[in-house]
Order: C-alpha cells, then sequence, then structure tokens
C-alpha cells in the first residue's frame, strides 16, 4: 500500500523527456573501442551486458508500483522513466549483439545466467524491488557524473558512436535520478529496507557487471600480462573512488537525490538536443577534441 505521507518535491530538471535513440552502431565494431584500453572498454561492456536484463525488470516494477500510488507529478515521471529506460536497454541490447558477434560469443553464457538472476529479483516483495531500484540508482547518480565529468580521460580517442551512446544514456540517467527514490518513498518510505536496497542495488548490478569483465578478458588472455591486471584494478578502483561518496550520502536517513547537482555539461547537452529538429539525428561527439563539447 502507497505511504500517502510522502509529498512530492520539484526536481532540477523542468521535464523527463523521452527521446529517440537514434544510434546505429558499425557492424565491425571494434570490442575493444577505446584504443589501447582492453579493460576499460571490457568493463564498460560488462555493465552493457547487463542493461536488457536490468531495465525491463525496473521498467515491470516501476508499472506494479503504479498501481498503488496516486501522486499524479510521481506517475507522470514514472511514465517518462519508462519510457527513457525502454529505449535504453533496446540499444544497449543492440550493442551486446554486436559485442558477440565480433569476438565475443562467450558473453552469451553470462547473459542467461544474469536473465536467471533478475527472474529471481522479480519475486520478491514489491518493497524489496523498489528500495533495490531506489538503491542502484544512487549508484548510478555517482557513475554518471564519473563518465560525464571525466569523460577526456576516459573517452579520448575512443569509438565516437559508443561514446556518444553511453554519454547520452548518462545523461538521461542523471535527468531521472529521483524517480526510484520517488517511488519507493511514496510506496514505502521506510529506511533500513532503503538502505539495504542501496548495498542490494549497486554491487548486484556492479557483480553482474564485472561478471562481464572477466568473462572477456579471460577470452583475450588479457590478464596474464601484468600490465593489465594493473590496469583492471585503477579502472576498479577509479569507479569506486568515484561512485562511494554517493552511495554513503546515500545511507543518511534525509537522503535524496535532489540533493545532488546535475553536471554542466548534462545541462547543456539537454539544451542542445532541445534545438533538433523532430527527427533528427543526434550527432556524435568528437572523441578527438580537447574537452569534447556537447555535440550541438
Amino acid at each position: 500500500m502507497a505511504q500517502r505521507k510522502y509529498e512530492y518535491q520539484p526536481k532540477e530538471v523542468d521535464q523527463i523527456v523521452i527521446r529517440a535513440f537514434a544510434f546505429e552502431f558499425p557492424d565491425d565494431l571494434d570490442p575493444i573501442w577505446v584504443p589501447d584500453n582492453p579493460v576499460r572498454s571490457h568493463m564498460l561492456n560488462g555493465i552493457s551486458l547487463t542493461m536488457p536484463y536490468l531495465e525491463p525488470y525496473l521498467i515491470l516494477s516501476n508499472k506494479e508500483a503504479m498501481k498503488t500510488i496516486d501522486d499524479p507529478d510521481i506517475l507522470a515521471d514514472m511514465r517518462a522513466f519508462n519510457g527513457q529506460e525502454g529505449c535504453h536497454y533496446q540499444c544497449h541490447r543492440s550493442l551486446n549483439e554486436i559485442l558477440k558477434t565480433n569476438g565475443y560469443p562467450e558473453l552469451a553464457r553470462v547473459e542467461e545466467r544474469m536473465d536467471a538472476s533478475f527472474e529471481r529479483l522479480k519475486k520478491k516483495s514489491l518493497r524489496t524491488q523498489l528500495a533495490y531500484n531506489a538503491g542502484f540508482e544512487t549508484m548510478t547518480n555517482g557513475f554518471t557524473h564519473w563518465l560525464i565529468n571525466q569523460r577526456t580521460k576516459l573517452f579520448r580517442g575512443a569509438s565516437p558512436h559508443v561514446t556518444s551512446f553511453w554519454l547520452m544514456h548518462m545523461v538521461e540517467e542523471t535527468e531521472h535520478k529521483t524517480v526510484a527514490f520517488d517511488a519507493y518513498m511514496a510506496y514505502s518510505g521506510q529506511y533500513f529496507p532503503r538502505a539495504i536496497g542501496v548495498f542490494h542495488g549497486s554491487f548486484h548490478l556492479l557483480g553482474w557487471g564485472l561478471i562481464g569483465t572477466w568473462a572477456a578478458l579471460k577470452k583475450d588472455k588479457a590478464l596474464r600480462k601484468p600490465s593489465n591486471v594493473w590496469s583492471l584494478v585503477r579502472e576498479v578502483s577509479a569507479l569506486a573512488y568515484h561512485v562511494t561518496p554517493y552511495i554513503v550520502r546515500s545511507l543518511r536517513p534525509w537522503h535524496n537525490p535532489r540533493c545532488e547537482d546535475d553536471p554542466q555539461w548534462m545541462k547543456d547537452w539537454l539544451k542542445g538536443h532541445a534545438t533538433l529538429p523532430r527527427g533528427a539525428l543526434i550527432p556524435l561527439i568528437d572523441t578527438d577534441s580537447d574537452d569534447m563539447p556537447v555535440p550541438f
């Protein structure tokens, strides 16, 4: 039953917009799409592998929660959230199929195990699911700030197709950062299940991403080189360094994702995208640029 005491608050963005993900990845895309960095490429590929299982699950649990919530602002945000996530996972699925076709069919086995894991999650109580969702989106907020603010360091010279896709995804994740929290608070609002959900959502998702990373690195026999082992330590440490503060802050009883400022680049991207004619393709980011400005 929904918690009627929760009061919706204005968010930083005026509206959550459902946009067409007009990205077409080249058929001959190299899965190691960050030059000379197989570990970073495979780590992001591993996280991409999770999306066609995570995001449909998020949509289904949201739809179930919407039956119990009557606040029109929360419901409008939840519908937009579902629309964005639906576009995200379909594009990730296309990317993942190319990764498997272009050298990593072993990832299909990881997907089978991942699918079973999310099927088990769907059988949990709705409160557990919504706490997982709110916790996962907390981690995602740190992840988005990392990828957006560190884009020149992470993606210099990388595939403009994959880079542009990831950064657009991160923009929209930031745009709807309040929705899973609001849904949980409107449905339950209890602190301890939400706190457990922070760990459950964050480590479940990142864990599966790293399993996918390991499978690809094992296929490459990359970890036989000490330099690649050290690279894996650096990449995972960088992720933890940028994400952990957001996880820690979310554990405060008074936490609200509205307290986290949005990156300026994300705000500029939203303004630029709004100027595109209807149906226009989204221009690719210049990954050779010194500052990788928004592509509008």
